[in-house]
């Protein structure tokens, strides 16, 4: 199997750009970005996944005073740090450390008390997946996440302000229509009712181009499983690389003012299908396709296909919840900075309530959780009723049943 070069692979098909997106942003705040990081305490959340990661490569080149990781999945922390020690080129401050363990534990409470203060504090601890929105209990674990574990970190910092916090978000808060980009929508509005007391910021950005668990990043274990590829024909997204996913979220912390939402600045010619990628994936790897009608199909031309032979792919419509053709930054209604920055805009606008209106929402959706008498559909209408925005897309269908 003829192993390509994922970076220049997208580089030269999907994002078809030869340096950062954010290269003169970064550039043109140098000395502003040293200023705010150099010999800094940093608390990254969720640090172990792709954008996590990312964020602590493109502030390390700023060099912190000291830096704690603090993410569940323990194999991430470990080949995380293997990564930046094993680099001749990164800077590792000398205080650092990684907990394997959540952000909502008893534990993570005793450590930032303990080990605080931290100047700059970073979350990346979310449901990102759209496929996680299956049942009552998948989101209502994702709402807890995203939500109710963020507002309580919140009420945390409140004591112990940082000089800057930031808190992802996503392309999928933009008109959601399913109930990650929801639950993003809504971690959005909590943080805006905490915006007067903390420096806040957050960042919605594209697909990031073979991310941990993505679509993309699952072709690689298909073919090491020689299993086949399943892929939709008509669905296409914004894409940056993993690098400019930790570019953005470091502008975005660094230099945002509190409130302020940052978006990629790509037009949307630059959207690409996942079916043009899949395609060019294998030109690539030097290896054709054959073109299968159905998953059961694809999967039977697996057994039998040999190193050399026309590689199985299913590419089908989209028919399942909560997916969109494409994505969208921002809306009709916002109030958008296109001048401020060259790759990046800023949404200024953003709907700020108060923390007892977030509470009361909060409340809501505890009590409903809390009640028994519940299912996907309750927890939608709630969600609808807070986010006036939101259009639920149901079919019957979770990304769960397919390949």
């Amino acid at each position: 199997m003829n192993i390509i070069d994922i970076p220049n692979f997208i580089n030269t098909y999907i994002t078809k750009r030869e340096t950062s997106l954010f290269e003169k942003d970064i550039e043109a705040n140098s000395a502003i970005l040293s200023e705010k990081i150099a010999g800094k305490s940093v608390l990254v959340i969720g640090g172990a996944g792709t954008i996590g990661s990312s964020y602590i490569k493109a502030i390390l080149k700023f060099k912190p005073g000291k830096l704690f990781v603090v993410d569940t999945n323990e194999n991430g922390l470990t080949e995380l740090t293997r990564t930046l020690r094993s680099d001749a080129n990164t800077f590792v401050p000398e205080e650092f450390k990684t907990y394997p363990m959540s952000f909502g534990d008893p534990v993570f409470e005793k450590l930032f008390l303990a080990e605080g203060p931290f100047d700059i504090v970073a979350n990346f601890a979310a449901h990102k997946h759209v496929r996680s929105e299956k049942d009552k209990y998948s989101i209502e674990a994702m709402i807890d996440n995203n939500v109710f574990k963020a507002k309580a970190f919140l009420d945390l910092l409140m004591d112990h302000k940082p000089e800057h916090f930031f808190c992802v978000s996503t392309d999928k808060a933009a008109n959601p229509v399913n109930v990650m980009g929801a639950s993003k929508k809504l971690m959005e509005e909590v943080i805006m009712a905490y915006s007067n007391d903390l420096q806040i910021t957050t960042a919605r950005f594209a697909n990031v181009a073979f991310s941990n668990g993505s679509l993309l990043a699952g072709y690689i274990e298909r073919l090491f499983q020689n299993q086949p590829i399943s892929c939709p024909s008509d669905v296409k997204r914004f894409f940056v690389s993993p690098e400019e996913s930790g570019q953005i979220c470091m502008l975005a912390c660094m230099l945002g003012n509190s409130g302020d939402i940052f978006f990629p600045k790509l037009a949307e010619e630059q959207m690409a299908f996942f079916k043009d990628i899949t395609i060019d994936f294998f030109k690539a790897s030097q290896r054709p396709i054959i073109e299968c009608q159905s998953d059961d199909e694809a999967k039977q031309k697996a057994l039998t296909t040999k190193e050399g032979d026309p590689y199985p792919v299913y590419f089908f419509d989209t028919d399942t919840s909560g997916e969109k053709l494409y994505e969208e930054f921002f809306t009709d209604t916002d109030v958008v900075d296109q001048e401020t920055y060259k790759s990046l805009g800023v949404i200024k606008n953003a709907r700020k309530l108060s923390q007892a209106e977030i509470n009361q929402t909060i409340l809501g959706l505890k009590n409903l959780m809390a009640s028994g008498h519940y299912d996907k559909t309750a927890i939608v209408d709630l969600l609808k009723q807070h986010l006036p925005d939101f259009e639920h897309i149901e079919t019957g269908k979770s990304l769960d049943q397919k390949m």
